[in-house]
């Protein structure tokens, strides 16, 4: 049965750590009434990847809010000081914080929001034009008494993340043997019985898992092996004109390319955000070269530039058929187990499935997105869905980094309430990225 009509301000879809710094700062415009809704139970942000000794790979200034404003008590700074950590932080020295503690701290912040619904689905999104006020028509299901509750919204923000990417020649083997690394932990005691384990990928997922299976090796006694399609195990770039990428001013400079010259532009950017942590890297090699004393034979191999084409079951596991692009080459190997830290993919959402006439997509299928991070819409309309880290193909390698998310949140609370609650353009880079004037052509 529908609820008595209240129409809120705006609702969003998705608790993660970018929705959730929305609602955050949202607490500085009390006048909009917001309410957000996600699936799980309880706020955990990749929790199959929750490894011990394994840090965010941004400042810890990248926390929910402080990068829009410093003063909010939900700054990771402040849930430090609640929990008298402030001394232990001091002394630790670090700008890369555990990636446990992290979200810890967004689950401390998530239970201070009386907007944050956990254990809420939402199945359908409607936008109903036909009537005084056009409005987004929220259709809800709790998962645990599965009664569906219907909501209205002015605005809607989707914030439901990005799912585990898994190569479609693998995904119907995927199980208990065979599995994401987002399901890493949730697996690891069986995996770990196995007698050879094979990691594919070439990012800081696949490193990760890979230096925590070195670390069991010893205990266990398995074959490790890690394969990579890319040129090899390189670290992320890292330097710090290399971070300016990841500023309010290169997003404005992206933008504003032509669609043509952004596709072209972000394949060779792989690095800025796909690379391996050059600590990460460090570790893994002084480890190996630990086990090697005494030229002791190792039970690990590592092969860049070798794709895993294909597999089939084999006796107790699986044959591997792959491929050595360079010196185009083939080679067969047999593994019990496989962890596939193969990245992850932006994905439209089924309950988007019924404003398909809507929605504007590109040539390619792929969303259109405004400036201001709103979903491009047939007709022109005043109530706006604005997506969260959907954006790559318009705006760039920031669209995933939590060092943006702050500021993305500023674009669309400022959009949302009319009038600039936070900064609007933030300077971030001391390099320029574009002519302000050009030449005139000779």
């Amino acid at each position: 049965m529908e609820k008595q009509r209240f129409t809120y301000d705006v609702i969003g879809v998705g608790i993660g750590p970018f929705n959730l710094g929305l609602a955050a700062l949202l607490e500085k415009t009390p006048e909009l009434n917001a309410l957000f809704f996600e699936r799980k139970q309880e706020f955990n942000w990749h929790e199959g990847m929750l490894l011990e000794g394994t840090t965010l790979q941004v400042p810890f200034f990248a926390d929910l809010v402080s990068m829009a404003d410093v003063t909010s008590k939900y700054s990771y700074l402040n849930y430090l000081q609640q929990h008298d950590r402030l001394y232990h932080f001091y002394f630790l020295e670090k700008f890369l914080i555990p990636r446990k503690e992290y979200n810890d701290y967004c689950r401390w912040t998530a239970n201070q929001l009386d907007s944050c619904r956990f254990g809420k689905a939402v199945e359908t999104i409607e936008y109903i034009k036909d009537q005084e006020e056009p409005i987004y028509r929220i259709h809800v299901r709790d998962e645990q008494t599965r009664q569906v509750e219907v909501y209205h919204s002015r605005h809607v923000v989707l914030g439901i993340g990005s799912a585990p990417a898994v190569p479609s020649a693998f995904s119907s083997f995927i199980g208990d043997s065979i599995l994401h690394s987002a399901d890493y932990l949730r697996n690891k005691e069986n995996i770990l019985n196995k007698k050879s384990i094979t990691v594919v990928g070439s990012g800081q997922s696949a490193a990760e898992v890979f230096e925590d299976l070195l670390n069991e090796q010893e205990n266990h006694g398995y074959q490790l092996n890690w394969y990579t399609r890319s040129k090899g195990f390189f670290p992320m770039e890292y330097s710090k004109l290399g971070l300016e990428y990841f500023t309010p001013d290169y997003l404005d400079f992206f933008y504003r390319l032509p669609q043509e010259k952004k596709d072209e532009i972000l394949p060779k950017q792989d690095l800025l955000y796909k690379g391996i942590s050059a600590t990460t890297i460090a570790s893994i090699f002084d480890k190996i070269y630990e086990k090697s004393i005494g030229n002791a034979e190792l039970d690990i191999e590592l092969r860049a530039m070798t794709e895993v084409s294909s597999l089939k079951p084999s006796d107790g596991g699986w044959t591997l058929k792959c491929h050595q692009w360079v010196e185009e080459s083939d080679f067969n190997v047999d593994t019990e187990a496989i962890v596939f830290g193969t990245g992850y993919k932006s994905t439209v959402p089924a309950f988007l499935d019924g404003m398909e006439d809507l929605i504007v997509r590109d040539e390619l299928g792929r969303l259109e997105i405004t400036q201001d991070y709103r979903i491009g819409t047939t007709v022109p309309t005043p109530n706006h869905l604005f997506i969260q880290n959907g954006e790559i193909h318009t705006h760039g390698v920031g669209a995933p980094d939590l060092g943006l998310g702050a500021f993305r949140n500023s674009i669309i609370i400022n959009r949302i309430a009319g009038r600039d609650v936070y900064p609007a353009e933030p300077k971030g880079a001391f390099q320029s990225f574009r002519v302000k004037t050009p030449v005139a052509a000779y």
